[in-house]
């Protein structure tokens, strides 16, 4: 698959198959302000069949949550205040509608790069938050690389800099782990490794 991406700003559509398209969400307003931390948090999203099937962050949750396509199974201490009323942040958010998941590789997108490479760049190790992070093509654009899961990977700009249009091995680079498509396997694993940091989740996802 080839998708055109600047590695530096481009992005893929960051909808992921099943969900509902929205021409419009509900106003978060007055919840957001302030609380810029915890609209970022992880939300385990459950399919209507108690499966987990991705993870997102409490903004998107709340939207799919006032949008009445999904209920809170658990929820944190937390709360985010809005003008008429306080509401607990979810922690667990499950589907009222079963949403069909293609058993196959996920959406091409830099959140879902950045997930599968766990925020570490792919050169020196390190983890960075995704803002410090850009996608670096292995295979330069100028040589025929592909924009694909093969040949994207998370990349800090201290490294991708040094890098520049050369192969890893003319720049003098080794890969951290050889990049591969995220699957829904990956991608659980993935879960699983969040799911650490939140006893809430481990019921859906250890068994």
């Amino acid at each position: 698959m080839t998708m055109g991406l600047d590695p530096q700003k481009g992005r893929f559509p960051r909808r992921m198959p099943g969900f509902p398209a929205s021409d419009r969400r509900p106003s978060l307003a007055h919840s957001t302000a302030g609380r810029p931390a915890v609209m970022q948090e992880p939300v385990l999203v459950l399919n209507a069949t108690f499966e987990p099937i991705n993870v997102t962050a409490v903004r998107r949750a709340l939207v799919l949550l006032l949008k009445g396509v999904a209920q809170a199974e658990e929820l944190n201490h937390a709360e985010i205040h809005s003008a008429s009323k306080a509401v607990r942040v979810p922690s667990v958010i499950r589907l009222l509608a079963y949403r069909h998941i293609p058993q196959q590789t996920r959406a091409l997108s830099r959140k879902n790069i950045l997930l599968r490479d766990r925020n570490t760049c792919q050169f020196c190790g390190k983890i960075f938050p995704a803002s410090d992070l850009t996608l670096d093509h292995v295979v330069p654009r100028s040589r025929s690389g592909r924009s694909s899961w093969e040949n994207l990977v998370a990349c800090c700009y201290q490294c991708n800099n040094h890098k520049g249009d050369r192969t890893p091995e003319e720049a003098g680079l080794q890969l951290v782990r050889r990049p591969r498509p995220f699957t829904l396997h990956t991608s659980r694993q993935l879960m699983r490794l969040i799911g650490n940091k939140d006893e809430k989740w481990r019921k859906y996802l250890f068994y």
